[in-house]
């Protein structure tokens, strides 16, 4: 049984209203990769590859080849770690310098940092 029109409309308000709101949500259920998910494929293939060749070089007991699947895996790491630490404009921090935009979210060493100061000085002194 085929919607109406009236229902159309509603069902596609909706799906306008879904993509506003969350637009995660949506390309996780329209199976749209992003860039970071693609990067974090990227750096498991990498530590994977780098597990598979230094094993292959304990097995065959070359030395060069060992070292160079433990770079490898060691890369996969880096990659994976400062991929996931990367900061996104939702953090409300700045792309080119990393620092805080006014008005963004507070991270913790500044919540802790307040935290600290509020402590020490009082909450007179709590605009540095």
């Amino acid at each position: 049984m085929p919607l109406s029109e009236h229902e159309e409309r509603l069902l596609a308000q909706m799906e306008e209203q879904l993509a506003k709101d969350d637009p995660r949500l949506v390309s996780t259920l329209t199976g749209s990769r992003t860039r970071k998910s693609r990067s974090t494929l990227l750096s498991v293939s990498l530590l994977l590859i780098g597990f598979i060749t230094l094993f292959g070089g304990l097995i065959s007991q070359t030395i060069p080849v060992g070292v160079l699947g433990f770079v490898i895996a060691l890369f996969g790491i880096y990659r994976l770690i400062t991929g996931l630490r990367q900061p996104s404009m939702k953090d409300g921090k700045n792309g080119k310098n990393g620092r805080k935009i006014k008005g963004g979210k507070s991270s913790l060493m500044s919540k802790l940092e307040q935290r600290w100061e509020k402590r020490q000085f009082g909450d007179n002194n709590s605009d540095y």
